[in-house]
């Protein structure tokens, strides 16, 4: 773990300032082919940095030396809301502090800092938290997944700990880059199922091959190979818009579409690499299966009926007109 957090801070120092949106997804869906559970912890620490640049480049940008960050930190994003728990901001003589509970905290007992989503009144805004702190505790469960084993994301208390503010309440959600972010996490999904396509094709290439092995492996290509069409394209729709707060919703659409072509994409590599290549990778190919587990727990990030009934709404609403 302490490696490959090493390694994904040190991506975050020598990224290259005039990349694009292709470049970065490229490179996350890069990590991704490679080892889902690296990509999954790197994305994240990304996010984070781009917010942080995105903020500067606002002038809403943070103290970080308040926090004690500095370029060798780790950063996770933790915005998710639960049932049940609630983290709230509140500002005092010495400053913002958060209490509470914030769940869904991915590797918050190994990172160094984070962005948080709080609770201020009716709003939400985000701050910046330094994690290894008397004032945090961070849970190590529960956490049964047999993907992604070693990214636990648990809940972490907050008992008054020092913040600072990142942007004013609903910045977080407005921000031009908010999008882009989601799209990241749908490139690590793509890179994460190209290798199940490779099976398939070794398989549909080997002496006992026959046509159902070659069906497999023409649905798993086209529907990879659409999912790669709409990252492009948005890529370049993204990259190309103006930064105008007035254009975040449709970026917004994009971005659901495309994490639903994905995510179904996805999702018919691994229906069909199962029925393709039956139980034996599952059982005898540890990276396979390693692999398969991993995908089909950061998948979940997707959520499926829900994200699409979201556009539909947004459609009914006369948004996202094509």
């Amino acid at each position: 773990m302490s490696t490959t957090l090493a390694w994904a801070v040190g991506v975050g120092i020598a990224r290259d300032d005039a990349r694009s949106l292709a470049d970065d997804w490229s490179f996350l869906a890069a990590a991704a082919e490679r080892d889902v559970a690296a990509a999954r912890i790197l994305e994240p620490h990304l996010d984070a940095l781009d917010i942080l640049e995105q903020a500067r480049r606002a002038d809403v940008g943070p103290d970080l030396a308040a926090i004690g960050a500095d370029p060798g930190s780790s950063w996770g994003v933790f915005a998710a809301e639960g049932a049940g728990v609630r983290l709230d901001a509140h500002r005092g003589g010495s400053g913002w502090m958060l209490t509470g509970t914030k769940p869904w905290c991915s590797l918050a007992q190994h990172l160094t800092h984070a962005l948080v989503t709080a609770w201020v009144g009716d709003e939400r805004r985000l701050f910046a938290v330094a994690l290894q702190r008397p004032e945090v505790r961070s849970h190590d469960g529960p956490w049964h997944a047999r993907g992604l084993r070693q990214v636990v994301s648990a809940p972490v208390d907050f008992a008054a700990a020092p913040a600072v503010p990142v942007g004013e309440p609903g910045w977080y959600l407005r921000r031009p880059g908010f999008a882009a972010g989601g799209v990241g996490v749908a490139a690590c999904w793509w890179g994460g199922a190209i290798p199940l396509r490779a099976a398939l094709l070794a398989a549909a290439q080997g002496d006992g091959a026959d046509q159902l092995s070659r069906l497999h492996l023409g649905r798993v290509d086209t529907a990879l190979w659409t999912a790669r069409l709409a990252l492009q394209s948005a890529a370049h729709e993204m990259d190309a818009a103006p930064a105008a707060s007035d254009r975040v919703p449709e970026p917004g659409i994009l971005a659901a579409r495309v994490r639903a072509i994905v995510a179904g994409a996805v999702e018919t590599t691994l229906a069909e690499s199962a029925r393709a290549l039956g139980p034996l990778p599952l059982v005898a190919d540890d990276a396979h299966a390693r692999r398969v587990a991993d995908l089909e727990i950061y998948l979940r990030q997707h959520h499926g009926e829900r994200d699409l009934a979201r556009i539909g709404a947004d459609l009914s609403q006369g948004r996202g007109a094509w």
